[in-house]
């Protein structure tokens, strides 16, 4: 099998997305394959060469310093029609859920987002992915020519660590690099907020803060860890916060080295988004709460009043 992983970058830094998808490939064995795209690529194809990229294919073009769908997608499959791979994986962060929807659809390919295991069958590729607000995991099977192309969720799987590649380039037409739209710059949104799936240290809210205007307690509280905010569905669903801070089987996985869990009772579908953290800190009024049977500490309590007594204690000893 011939495996063609995409890795991504942002301000010429690799997302660790990247080192992911190759560990998932690895678990499928075969030939590997990784392609870049950066205005210039070639130190970073040297990185995940050392780290079990197989060949990886560095594409440097002053037009790829910013992610545009357009010319990525051009690019890509003029690869994807060289080396014809049964399978194409791409991170499920915002840039490639946007990318390999259009990239499936331009290479006639099928397509499963947002996987969150895969695996082989009797040499058939079979993916899972949740559905149904995540109360239901479906398996679906690659069959039929062409490519089949997949998103896999960040932290599901371990970045790859080493392994030995080669670093090679190719002859993409010029043609491919243009565009009728020009991105002249990158801006972040919020400034100075911590990414979610990226964050070291996580605090998240749940139900038990009983109102929405309670949250500041919990923003306090990462904000004195620097730490990114995360919530339940619950709170999600009921308006309020954003469904970008939602952790969960239909949210974000995180795996930091840190995960605060606040008022969080601790549904499956809440345990499987967060339950990979190294260290998990649960702070609940009821100590049968199934967040306690994950945790490595648990505080039973109010989070009222826990809640703002740590943030207290943490911008103090860490001031």
């Amino acid at each position: 099998m011939r495996i063609l992983t995409v890795a991504l970058q942002k301000d010429g830094e690799l997302v660790p997305t990247s080192f992911e998808l190759i560990e998932a490939a690895k678990s499928l064995g075969g030939e590997i394959i990784t392609l870049i795209l950066a205005e210039n690529a070639q130190p970073l194809a040297e990185q995940l060469s050392s780290r079990g990229g197989g060949k990886v294919i560095a594409i440097s073009n002053p037009a790829l310093k910013y992610f545009n769908d357009e010319i990525y997608v051009n690019v890509i499959s003029e690869i994807i029609k060289k080396y014809s791979p049964e399978l194409v994986l791409g991170p499920a962060t915002f840039y490639g859920k946007a990318l390999f929807s259009r990239l499936a659809a331009k290479n006639g390919g099928k397509m499963a987002s947002d996987i969150n295991g895969l695996k082989l069958d009797n040499d058939t590729v079979v993916v899972s992915r949740p559905n149904f607000g995540g109360s239901v995991i479906s398996d679906i099977v690659k069959n039929g020519e062409g490519s089949f192309f997949a998103t896999l969720r960040p932290k599901i799987i371990p970045e790859s660590q080493d392994g030995n590649g080669e670093v090679v380039t190719e002859e993409i037409s010029a043609t491919a690099f243009e565009s009728k739209t020009e991105i002249k710059e990158m801006k972040i949104e919020s400034a100075g907020a911590v990414n979610l799936t990226e964050a070291d240290i996580v605090v998240s809210a749940g139900r038990g803060l009983k109102d929405a205007s309670n949250l500041m307690l919990v923003k306090d509280l990462a904000d004195s860890l620097k730490a990114a905010f995360g919530a339940s569905r619950a709170i999600v669903d009921a308006g309020w916060t954003e469904y970008a801070n939602q952790v969960g089987q239909t949210g974000k996985t995180v795996n930091p080295k840190l995960y605060i869990a606040v008022g969080i009772s601790g549904a499956i579908q809440h345990l499987v988004g967060m339950r990979s953290s190294q260290t998990i800190v649960a702070i609940n009024k009821d100590k049968d709460a199934p967040i306690f049977n994950v945790s490595n500490y648990g505080i039973v309590g109010d989070a009222l009043e826990v809640v703002p007594a740590l943030s207290a204690k943490f911008k103090k000893e860490l001031s």
